[in-house]
């Protein structure tokens, strides 16, 4: 069957990921064009990729059916409404808007205008995350009663990126929050603790550490454990207990290679989330090309996202409080 052409909008490192993913791993999408203000990031990109290229949203937008939109956090709203006022189907970077009245604005304009609308939480394409999901829901680890994660960033990013991130939980915390909800179900409860290591973060009113507790409508209990600086590298990992079996999903090694020394055997660890994720990169836009071409429901939708969001701001709350959330405070 034809490959479902999406146009590209923003050429930052997620743009950059998603237009290496759109040009040589998917199966089911392709890179039809990319989008940029800056001239230079346009040309350059539609030069190596060997696709058009354009410094103008309309013109994308009059090109494509379907967009990936993965530029500026501040834009996602603003694009996305634009592209379904025209018809044209949406994959967008988490989150949709640091707003929520915003967020439930664009939710609207999607659901009116009745297009695909798929937001980009990677690890539910994970081919590791999505065989345990699978037989989770299908009822082979019992009733679930704990839920674990960690994500854990080797080197913290630059400063600049922070005033405009959303803050430690918005940022970091929420994919641990979509994958709970995803494998557990619904949150009632968050309290969360937070520290900031690292002064520069204090500085900004942010942390860089925090540990979030959860209590699920279910009665399971889950912890969260996030870091922007682990120094050894990037760790990404899930266990959920059940009451016949227990699903564990380790942070894979670069490389099988191991080398062994007397007493000491060491072998290679990502160094980020672009090296652990390629394969989850492309296997998200591959969704979304079936969802828009076959009709198939999206992996993540934009309530999807607005859940993981309100938990966010929910464990924020808790963390600058210091006192436990329930979800219905926030409703």
């Amino acid at each position: 069957m034809s490959r479902v052409g999406v146009g590209l909008a923003g050429l930052g490192r997620m743009g950059r990921i998603h237009a290496a993913a759109l040009a040589g791993r998917c199966s089911v999408a392709r890179l039809a064009c990319v989008y940029d203000p800056v001239p230079a990031a346009a040309q350059a990109a539609g030069a190596e990729f060997d696709v058009p290229w354009t410094t103008s949203y309309d013109e994308l937008l009059d090109r494509v059916g379907a967009v990936a939109i993965a530029s500026p956090t501040g834009t996602h709203a603003p694009l996305t409404a634009q592209a379904a006022a025209a018809g044209r189907h949406v994959f967008c970077e988490k989150p949709i808007s640091l707003d929520r009245m915003t967020t439930l604005d664009t939710l609207a304009a999607v659901e009116s205008a009745g297009i695909v609308f798929q937001v980009g939480f990677h690890r539910r394409s994970d081919p590791d995350w999505a065989a345990a999901a699978a037989r989770i829901h299908a009822g082979e680890l019992g009733e679930v009663t704990l839920f674990r994660t960690s994500l854990r960033d080797m080197t913290p990013p630059d400063p600049a990126f922070l005033s405009g991130s959303g803050g430690f939980f918005l940022d970091v915390v929420v994919h641990d929050l979509d994958v709970a909800r995803w494998l557990v179900g619904e949150v009632v409860e968050v309290h969360a603790h937070g520290a900031a290591a690292d002064p520069a973060f204090a500085a900004l009113g942010d942390i860089d550490t925090a540990v979030t507790v959860l209590r699920f409508a279910n009665g399971a209990l889950g912890v969260i454990d996030n870091s922007r600086s682990a120094r050894y590298g990037y760790e990404c990992s899930t266990e959920v207990m059940g009451t016949l079996a227990t699903a564990r999903i380790d942070a894979p090694h670069v490389r099988g290679v191991e080398w062994r020394t007397p007493g000491l055997a060491s072998r290679d660890l990502a160094r980020d989330f672009e090296e652990r994720y390629p394969w989850a990169y492309a296997a998200e836009l591959d969704a979304f090309a079936r969802a828009v071409r076959d009709g198939t429901p999206p992996p993540v939708t934009g309530r999807d996202a607005l859940a993981a969001f309100d938990l966010a701001l929910a464990a924020d709350e808790s963390w600058r409080t210091g006192r436990p959330v329930s979800l219905k405070e926030n409703a």
